[in-house]
This record gives structure tokens, C-alpha cells and sequence, in this order.
């Protein structure tokens, strides 16, 4: 298996990057669909965080109600320990097991392992590339505004939220330039795929 991390921060382009690499034959993980997956009702992760934090986190569907379980961590870094120390090691799993049944499926797989925090979260992952998509904030809170509907403000305080530009530049190995035209980074990604092994036989879908 061969294993990019890709990241960058909101509203950057991550999704464009990594649909076009799908596209060219390689399989897309989303670490933040993982972690959604891992508290669905019937596992044991959302075992533990209702053990842990009572019955009120949980909605009448049996699902998870985050605004309940968020109004209780983000306000007490003890708690938010405690729910990462349940979170943390489901997601882990997942992922492992994820990467593993890729390499089943086609050995040397490419495998993009989409990650927004990738900086923050400090993974245990051993990459053989860490790819960053990079836009001008100012391109960003453009984006935010138009395709999300988000209040400026909001867009600004979500990207300072998060890690700056240079502190993803300092773990990239490669950095695409996603803040022009959909075209560019398009071929911008495709110029980064046309140097990746790519295990014999990969098929390409129409891109």
C-alpha cells in the first residue's frame, strides 16, 4: 500500500484533489466518515461514550446527539480527554482495518487518507506522502460565503480555528495550489498522480 495524507484547511479543495485521484484508480478514505461511522448506534464506542456521559447524549433515535455530548466536552478539556480516549482508538481501528482490506483488494494500492486536521491530530500513521491543498484564505472565506452560505465572520473565525498555512506547509511533501480555477487543479492534481506507483492494471474512470 502506498499512503498519502491529504489535508488543508476549510474550503481549500480537498474534495477536488481527492475525487480526481479516485477517478485514476485510487481509494479514497475520509477520516471524517470514519469517525461519524464509530459512534453509529450498535457500536461499541457509542457504548462507551453513553456509559461515560449518561443517556442525555443520546437521541430518541439511539443515535448520537452531538450538540448534547459538544455543550459538555468543549467546555472542560477533561471530558473531551475522555471522549478522545474512547473516539480515538475506534477510529484507529477503522482506519487500520480500512487500509488492510485495500491492500487486499489490489497490493500497492493507492490509498488517499483525507484528514482536515491532519497537523492538529498528530496521527500514528507511517505516510509515504503528505499532500496539502492550498488556497489563499481570502479565496476560502469567498468559497465559505457563495457555496455554504456562511456568514463571513464564521468563515474567519473557523479558518483561524484551525492550523495556519505554515504549519501544513512544514509536514507537505507536495503542496497543490487549489486557489484558482477548478481546471488548474485539476491539472495540478494530475501532474502529482502521474508521479505515484501505480500498481499494474490500475483502471481509470472517465475523468
Amino acid at each position: 500500500m502506498y499512503l498519502i495524507g491529504l489535508t488543508g484547511g476549510i474550503a481549500s479543495g480537498k474534495s477536488t484533489i481527492s475525487r480526481r485521484l479516485a477517478a485514476r484508480g485510487a481509494v479514497h478514505l475520509d477520516a471524517d466518515r470514519i469517525a461519524r461511522e464509530v459512534v453509529e448506534p450498535g457500536t461499541p464506542a457509542l457504548d462507551a461514550i453513553r456509559e461515560r456521559f449518561g443517556s442525555d447524549v443520546i437521541s430518541a433515535d439511539g443515535s448520537l446527539n452531538r450538540p448534547a455530548l459538544g455543550a459538555i466536552v468543549f467546555r472542560d478539556p477533561e471530558e473531551l480527554a475522555a471522549l478522545n480516549a474512547i473516539v480515538h482508538p475506534a477510529v484507529q481501528a477503522r482506519t487500520r482495518a480500512l487500509f488492510a482490506e485495500a491492500e487486499r483488494a489490489t497490493p500497492g494500492a493507492i490509498v488517499i487518507y483525507d484528514v482536515p486536521l491532519l497537523v492538529e491530530a498528530k496521527l500514528p500513521y507511517d505516510f509515504d506522502r503528505v499532500v496539502v491543498a492550498e488556497a489563499d484564505p481570502e479565496v476560502r472565506v469567498e468559497r465559505m460565503i457563495r457555496l455554504r452560505g456562511m456568514e463571513e465572520a464564521e468563515a474567519r473565525r473557523r479558518i483561524a480555528a484551525q492550523a495556519s498555512d505554515a504549519e501544513r506547509r512544514a509536514i507537505a511533501d507536495v503542496i497543490i495550489p487549489t486557489g484558482g480555477t477548478l481546471a488548474e487543479t485539476r491539472a495540478a492534481t494530475d501532474a502529482f498522480a502521474a508521479t505515484l506507483p501505480w500498481p499494474a492494471g490500475t483502471r481509470v474512470r472517465r475523468l
